[in-house]
């Protein structure tokens, strides 16, 4: 959230990508995340890119989503999808369902209604 903060404050973000990665709990502890095995060798690897809430869930995605509209920012999100363990369409597909679950789909109030 950081980035997107610091980002937002230059008023510098002009596109998102979502994509999302997960570790391996396995081989990142041994490995480290800095990872040189081949993006097909997926079992093997640290780290692998994952379709959009298989990395990271509700909550994370949630937050990135504040964040963003905290800075402003009301432009696309564009899924980048190269998830191994799942095939194009069906991991656009989840993707897709995953953000419109968790993204706010109307303005925010422009006053505070409650007061």
């Amino acid at each position: 959230m950081l980035a997107i903060h610091q980002l937002g404050r230059a008023d510098a973000i002009y596109h998102v990508h979502a994509k999302d990665t997960a570790l391996h709990p396995i081989n990142a502890p041994l490995n480290g995340v800095l990872d040189t095995v081949p993006q097909a060798q997926v079992n093997e690897r640290a780290w692998i890119f994952r379709t959009v809430g298989y990395g990271h869930g509700e909550l994370e995605w949630r937050r990135i989503l504040t964040a963003l509209r905290l800075v402003g920012y009301d432009g696309v999100l564009s899924i980048e999808h190269e998830d191994a363990l799942l095939s194009v369409e069906e991991g656009f597909q989840k993707g897709v369902a995953f953000l419109r679950s968790v993204m706010p789909s109307e303005p925010p109030m422009a006053e505070a209604w409650w007061t």
